[in-house]
């Protein structure tokens, strides 16, 4: 039984630092065999700068990680890998030209009996996904999928390598309540039998679900641990925050006029994703109109239109009651239309651009920050520090390179963007992905007060306790097909979970 116990794992007084910010300060705690450890903290408290040292990502600047009481090498992710440490990033490391068993299995043999190793590793991949329904095609080129289907792979990738130690960083931010369910009591099974895991999530329900232990930091410090059996999702988010994390108050909508309204529009499929079937849709002044569904049923099609991305194939367009000739995205930015993009990475940012650079994006070419073709850099960095003070971004500064920062504080950085504009539309595309029960309620409480300046906001989730607060109506997409608007209160979880799975009355909104 004392085996059963035995520490697998021990962080001994890691310290880190970039430039003057301490990211971690003489962190140390240790990891059980069959434990799970939730780590939590605001955005920027240090947490996934720490898995990045433990995994041999980073190289802590003090300190030490043992792992089976051997010290790893510092900086060296191949000698956790064969210590039998696994991460799933929050961020996806995933190539995109290459399949997904290619990126799989990239790095985990030699090219000798390539054949045989190649359909040995589609029947474990198959298996593996059967057993921790992770639903994904071998072949599909990972570049054509969802984000929701590249965190599948991400997560099929670590449990490939038959990992002792595993690192889930926000794993479930991508997948519906119901594929996070599966793969927790797949994961429960793993634990019975030794795994040990290293839990980072900002949904606190997981995290009393999941997890046995809690440690929280905050400002890269260790503020304390917790067994869960002991707390509540209140005093967790205390800890985490140094104070009570109250919602927004959701008053009634007065809706105005429609602002935007798509008629009977329609794409083609894309690879395996669905595109839009004759669907209509109206965005009212001082409405939020919520977009449920599971990932990769007609999300991204709907908010490429919207955004400017994409122009339907049948069907139009109407802005202010009149039809739009043309559609692109610097049409869409010029009828004020702001977008939260689903993907920060990819679409929302420029990785080696600094948060000024990334903070006037999308308005370089206006006012105030263009004159006469001349950029006027004092007002775009007088922008980006308003943007970090008022949204709570930790950075260095404003000349930093926006790839270091946490997911969480570059969304931070697109929220205050978006909002800042006071935009006529906006595209909330998982707007509180990856962030802290704090930032959300903040985030939640500027949308709402977005919409009661005039605007009119479309908010996509797969997260249905988000949809059903703060949305006015409710659609719900599957395969590229779109429900009845149901209003606030109108419909149980249960009911629209029957809508996503393509088990309700689909038929076009009115």
């Amino acid at each position: 039984m004392a085996s059963d116990k035995a520490s697998v794992l021990r962080l001994n007084n890691i310290t880190k630092r970039f430039g003057t910010l301490v990211a971690n300060d003489a962190i140390s705690f240790s990891l059980n065999r069959g434990e799970v450890i939730a780590l939590l903290g605001e955005n920027g408290a240090g947490k996934t700068t720490l898995m990045n040292i433990l995994f041999g990502q980073y190289t802590a600047d003090e300190g030490t990680v043992e792992v089976f009481g051997k010290t790893l090498p510092p900086g060296n992710s191949r000698a956790a890998l064969e210590a039998g440490v696994g991460m799933v990033h929050q961020h996806f490391t995933l190539a995109d030209n290459l399949t997904v068993q290619e990126n799989i299995t990239l790095g985990t043999g030699s090219l000798t009996a390539f054949s045989l190793r190649r359909s040995n590793a589609r029947a474990r991949i198959e298996a593996l996904s059967e057993q921790f329904h992770l639903k994904v095609a071998p072949d599909a080129r990972v570049g054509s999928l969802s984000v929701g289907e590249r965190q599948r792979v991400e997560i099929l990738k670590a449990l490939y390598r038959d990992v002792k130690i595993l690192i889930l960083d926000e794993p479930t931010a991508v997948l519906t309540p119901q594929e996070a369910e599966d793969l927790f009591a797949t994961l429960r099974q793993a634990i019975a039998n030794g795994l040990s895991v290293i839990f980072i999530s900002h949904k606190l329900h997981e995290v009393m679900a999941i997890a046995q232990r809690v440690v929280v930091l905050r400002h890269g410090k260790l503020v304390g641990g917790v067994d869960t059996h002991t707390s509540t999702k209140e005093k967790l988010a205390a800890m985490m925050m140094g104070a009570e994390a109250e919602p927004p108050e959701v008053s009634t909508a007065h809706a105005g006029e429609a602002l935007m309204t798509l008629e009977t529009v329609s794409t083609p499929d894309i690879g395996s994703a669905p595109g839009l079937k004759s669907v209509s849709m109206s965005l009212r002044a001082g409405q939020i109109i919520g977009l449920a569904g599971v990932s990769g049923n007609g999300q991204a099609a709907l908010a490429d239109i919207v955004g400017g991305m994409r122009t339907p194939t049948n069907g139009k367009i109407v802005l202010n009651g009149s039809p739009v000739p043309s559609w692109t995205p610097r049409d869409a930015v010029n009828a004020g239309i702001a977008r939260i993009p689903e993907d920060r990475h990819k679409t929302g940012t420029i990785a080696d651009f600094d948060l000024t650079e990334n903070a006037i994006l999308e308005r370089y070419a206006n006012d105030p920050f263009s004159t006469k073709g001349w950029l006027d850099w004092t007002r775009a960095r007088r922008f980006a520090n308003e943007i970090i003070d008022k949204y709570d971004v930790r950075c260095p500064g404003a000349d930093t390179p926006i790839r270091l920062l946490s997911g969480g504080n570059m969304q931070k950085l697109i929220l205050g963007r978006v909002l800042e504009a006071d935009p006529q539309i906006i595209l909330a595309n998982q707007p509180v992905r990856g962030l802290d029960i704090g930032a959300v309620h903040y985030v939640h409480g500027q949308l709402l007060e977005a919409r009661d300046r005039g605007a009119a906001v479309l908010l996509i989730s797969e997260d249905l306790d988000e949809i059903m607060a703060l949305s006015d109506y409710i659609h719900v997409i599957a395969d590229g097909r779109l429900s009845p608007a149901f209003e606030r209160g109108q419909m149980t979880p249960a009911e629209l979970g029957l809508w996503m799975s393509g088990k309700g009355e689909v038929r076009h909104a009115s």
